[in-house]
């Protein structure tokens, strides 16, 4: 009885083991075949509070919104909702694409949201108004760069998970894992500017 004990234990912890690489395989390594393992990002889907939290330092404001890594669509879709139009994710994993384009889809937004497969590193943000960013630590500093380069002044950007640690916010919401911060570019540069004189 110990032994067939045993032997079910391992088979279940082999059985499991490989589900979670099919998993990986299929469904979350296409996105990052191109990518430095660095800039790499894995899929963590937000949950209900941290996408309230994101939009509500939103609410109000007007522009083309982007969500950088747009996962399953599930903040694009409620920027939307909410008003902010065009609304746009940047995605690399063709999996997450199709399943944001479902969900869009089933919420009767088909064609009114765009999910576009495109490295992010290489799009143009200057049209951008709003830009939702819920993506790992290793990836602010360099991102950080290119936000700053290219938004405009009236751009505000929204952290999930993890802070911009160089940046001060304008706002914040959420305590732990739902916290988020609302960073306004015009006041992001003032204070680079002035860091770079003093």
């Amino acid at each position: 009885g110990g032994a067939l004990g045993g032997r079910g234990l391992l088979a279940l912890a082999v059985a499991s083991g490989a589900a979670a690489w099919a998993t990986w395989a299929v469904l979350l390594m296409p996105g990052f075949r191109r990518v430095p393992l660095r800039l790499q990002v894995p899929y963590q889907p937000s949950s209900p509070r941290q996408v309230a939290n994101a939009l509500a330092l939103l609410r109000g404001r007007a522009g083309k919104t982007v969500d950088l890594g747009s996962g399953d669509g599930r903040l694009v879709l409620d920027a939307y909702k909410q008003g902010l139009r065009p609304a746009l994710g940047y995605e690399l994993n063709p999996w997450l694409l199709c399943l944001a384009n479902y969900r869009a889809w089933k919420a009767g937004c088909h064609g009114q949201v765009s999910f576009l497969k495109k490295d992010l590193w290489k799009v143009n943000l200057s049209d951008c108004h709003n830009v939702i960013v819920f993506l790992a630590p290793s990836v602010k500093p360099p991102l950080a760069t290119k936000l700053l380069a290219e938004l405009p002044d009236d751009a505000r950007v929204v952290a999930g998970r993890f802070p911009f640690t160089s940046w001060t916010p304008s706002s914040t919401l959420g305590q732990g894992l739902e916290q988020v911060w609302a960073y306004d570019m015009k006041e992001v540069r003032r204070e680079a500017q002035a860091s770079a004189q003093g």
